[in-house]
């Protein structure tokens, strides 16, 4: 796994926004998998500077969500649809009707999951997967014991999980919801880059279990270490577990002809 490790979660998000320009400037159609959560705010918040100073255009991209609440009102401000909305799709050129998302409401739970899957493999897979990981190591909202070949599916939340995201909620953990739909890690594996976000202290364990312990179902995002161009973009704090840091920087700082990862 390439670790690039920066200052802070500024640096985070611009240096994946210089991997997505690098990207959308050879492939100006390109096909983003988009995440949500505070992992990618700051690349958000960078892909919106660069595209209102004409830097960049997403005009032309696709998007595909990694995950959505279940039973989520349309209208609810925590619907990740209408988080990728306000901080992407707003801010951008992206336009709406290219995002998909998977369907939380839909009568049919498991058939709106193959739909989802047969819609990411319609548009010719996702060039570029942005990922976030959480403190348990789960990816998307796959949770320790999942399986690591799954596809788009439901599954119920942990409560650590439900905990974590209780801050979107107004910290009441009951208002957050035991459901969702996710693409599975067989499914994220199929990307075709995976661009890991990573900042703060609290998210170094789980980048260390990911990045350089084994390949388990316990740290799922350790599956990442079996696809082979995954970079992990990491901020001080959350690379302080990181046994190989010192590697990583020279490994970095060497890269003879680095041009976007």
């Amino acid at each position: 796994m390439e670790v690039v490790i920066v200052s802070d979660a500024a640096a985070v998000g611009e240096v994946s926004a210089d991997a997505i320009s690098a990207l959308v400037q050879r492939k100006p159609d390109a096909v983003l998998g988009l995440a949500t959560g505070s992992s990618p705010s700051e690349l958000y918040r960078e892909l919106a500077r660069r595209v209102a100073t004409d830097e960049l255009s997403l005009a032309q991209c696709r998007g595909f969500l990694l995950d959505e609440y279940v039973g989520l009102p349309a209208d609810h401000p925590q619907r990740y649809r209408t988080v990728i909305e306000t901080e992407v799709v707003t801010p951008t050129d992206l336009r709406s009707e290219r995002v998909q998302g998977p369907d939380g409401l839909a009568a049919d739970l498991p058939g709106a999951c193959a739909d989802y899957e047969r819609s990411i493999q319609d548009a010719g897979g996702i060039d570029l997967q942005i990922l976030g990981v959480g403190s348990d190591g789960h990816i998307a909202f796959n949770e320790p014991g999942s399986s690591l070949g799954a596809r788009t599916r439901i599954k119920t939340l942990t409560d650590q999980t439900r905990r974590d995201n209780a801050r979107y909620f107004g910290d009441d953990i009951g208002s957050v919801p035991h459901h969702c739909l996710t693409q599975g890690i067989g499914t994220i594996l199929q990307a075709r880059h995976l661009v890991l976000l990573a900042s703060g202290r609290a998210k170094a364990e789980a980048l260390h279990q990911v990045v350089e312990g084994p390949v388990t179902a316990m740290w799922p995002g350790s599956a990442l270490q079996l696809h082979p161009h995954v970079t992990a973009i990491v901020d001080e704090a959350a690379a302080s577990r990181l046994q190989l840091s010192a590697y990583y920087r020279d490994a970095y700082r060497n890269k003879p002809a680095w041009q976007g990862l």
